[in-house]
């Protein structure tokens, strides 16, 4: 082939990029950051999932940070999925037993083995000492740490939220665990894959001055690791490239607090943010509208609660509690707030629990009627007295305006509901001064029933340990959901809760399922998972 001053310069050209920049900090350099603009990182400003068990912990833990042996299928139908284990059998009905992917290197370069599991289950990670049973409240006044290397207070409570009888892991050998539970129970599989069974790296934990120190910077074994953490500031992620599932398609994910949804909008609009979360269906047009970005939705497994202290001289009374469900009228929040974009679930149930035949057929919430609300007060001989509604200020998407309708809609039945605008969940939950109603949400976790009822208002669930509810059957049928294995009386137990905590003794209201909208730009190429978290895999990134 003739020699040209054109494929001179080719070839020049070639031989100088590849002297310059070798071939893998080439495909390093096209890798692509984002900023995601949230409206809050964490609400304790830790980066522990234990500690932080919340919507906002779950958009930035997962599926970039934390890694369970099973795996939620973020992007599917959230069912589990072989990850940090390759395959898992049931020894009997207490007992699971899984062989570790090997190979499997932490951020730090340690390999995943058996002792990394064991240590991630155990007392000085999560349990404390507590014993292997359900039906015990713990109240974290109880585990106040004497050093700062013990474990913050609520997370003991919180471990035997989710694994109430599990008795330890057992090391096999060192690519094999064994998962010993107490008594019996059908969800151990579920619960490997919640949010809170995810692997931390020992030597990790062992080196750190605190536990604050640890918190702020875990060692996992996810694609992206903790770069740069400024609690209420930002959160910047950065690619793990051996990553054991594929070298990560994003050099740095950057989370950035902006509690207005307008900061956040304008953001989006003027190229400052790749991202904007937690948007109202009324900016959807907005975004749409501007050439370049786009807005994905969809409802996800988490509905929208208002939740009731039964400490409350008022709401003591089970006929008050019942006139507050039945002053509300959903259809029309749904329909004025969301555009019609979600809808109101079938109590505090799930569609999915149909697959296993656990969905309760024929169960709606309480039916919108003013004036059976009015009869209920007369009947609990309610004065008009105040009753005080503890709002933070749209950690839920549409949260004000929605309390602004329900205080109204309340007010039509004769309830003097003041709203209290707080500032943190800690505000909320402070058993100084009147408690009233709140605001909450409720998610599936491991597609059965056990999850949302029995894991938030069981108890171990956040509504007993708190104080804000209480009643001495709903205990018993939790320990029957917990430990039985027989479907039908699963089934008996599951809609006898339902019948108590939404109807006799209401734990909560129901109020519609949740959604989320996601301001992006277009030529991202990613797609929004059904759920809070956010997939930055490789298997999400065609961009």
């Amino acid at each position: 082939m003739p020699i040209t001053r054109r494929h001179t310069l080719g070839l020049f050209g070639a031989t100088a990029g590849s002297l310059i920049l070798p071939r893998h900090i080439m495909a390093q350099g096209k890798r692509r950051s984002v900023t995601i603009a949230v409206q809050k990182i964490t609400n304790n400003n830790t980066l522990d999932i234990w500690n932080e068990q919340s919507n906002v912990g779950e958009r930035v833990f997962f599926p970039n940070l934390w890694e369970g042996l099973i795996l939620r299928d973020w992007m599917g139908n959230q069912g589990p999925v072989p990850g940090l284990a390759t395959e898992w059998q049931r020894l009997d009905d207490k007992t699971i037993e899984l062989k570790l992917r090997q190979g499997v290197k932490f951020h730090n370069g340690d390999e995943l083995t058996a002792d990394d599991v064991v240590f991630s289950f155990s007392d000085e990670r999560l349990f404390a000492g507590t014993e292997p049973a359900g039906g015990k409240t713990l109240y974290a006044e109880d585990f106040k740490p004497q050093n700062a290397k013990e474990l913050p207070a609520g997370i003991p409570g919180v471990a035997r939220r989710l694994w109430p009888a599990l008795r330890g892991v057992e090391a096999v050998d060192k690519y094999t665990v064994r998962f010993h539970n107490a008594t019996p129970d059908i969800t151990l599989e579920g619960r490997l894959y919640a949010f809170g069974s995810q692997i931390a790296n020992r030597r990790a934990w062992d080196e750190a001055a605190s536990y604050a120190e640890w918190a702020a910077k875990p060692i996992t074994t996810d694609p992206y690791m903790v770069e740069d953490f400024r609690p209420d500031v930002s959160l910047t992620l950065v690619a793990y490239d051996d990553y054991w599932n594929g070298r990560p398609p994003l050099e740095r994910i950057r989370f950035v607090e902006v509690p207005e949804v307008a900061s956040r909008v304008n953001g989006l609009l003027s190229g400052e943010y790749d991202f904007a979360c937690d948007l109202p269906p009324d900016q959807i047009g907005a975004v749409n509208g501007t050439p370049g970005l786009e807005v994905q939705s969809s409802t996800i497994w988490n509905h929208r609660i208002t939740v009731f202290n039964t400490q409350n001289e008022i709401l003591a009374d089970p006929l008050v509690r019942r006139a507050f469900s039945h002053a509300i009228d959903r259809q029309a929040i749904v329909e004025a707030l969301w555009g019609g974009e979600t809808a109101i679930p079938a109590g505090l149930q799930f569609d999915s629990f149909s697959a296993s035949d656990m969905f309760v057929e024929g169960w709606n919430v309480p039916e919108y009627d003013p004036d059976l609300a009015r009869d209920l007060l007369a009947q609990a001989n309610y004065k008009g007295d105040a009753i005080p509604y503890r709002l933070l200020n749209n950690y839920y998407t549409n949260q004000t305006p929605t309390a602004q309708v329900l205080v109204e809609m309340w007010k039509q039945v004769g309830l003097n509901v003041e709203i209290q605008m707080k500032e943190n969940w800690d505000q909320i939950h402070d058993p100084e001064g009147d408690k009233g109603v709140r605001d909450w949400s409720a998610s599936n976790l491991i597609n059965d029933p056990i999850t949302p009822l029995v894991v938030q208002f069981g108890p171990n669930g956040e509504a007993q340990q708190k104080r804000d509810y209480a009643n001495d059957e709903v205990n018993q049928l939790c320990s029957v959901m917990e430990t039985s294995v027989d479907k039908a009386e699963r089934k008996r137990a599951i809609t006898r809760l339902l019948e108590i905590t939404e109807r006799e003794d209401p734990a909560y209201t129901v109020l519609h399922q949740n959604a989320v909208f996601t301001g992006l730009k277009s030529d991202l190429k990613w797609k929004a998972a059904p759920a809070f978290a956010m997939d930055f895999r490789a298997s999400n990134w065609t961009a």
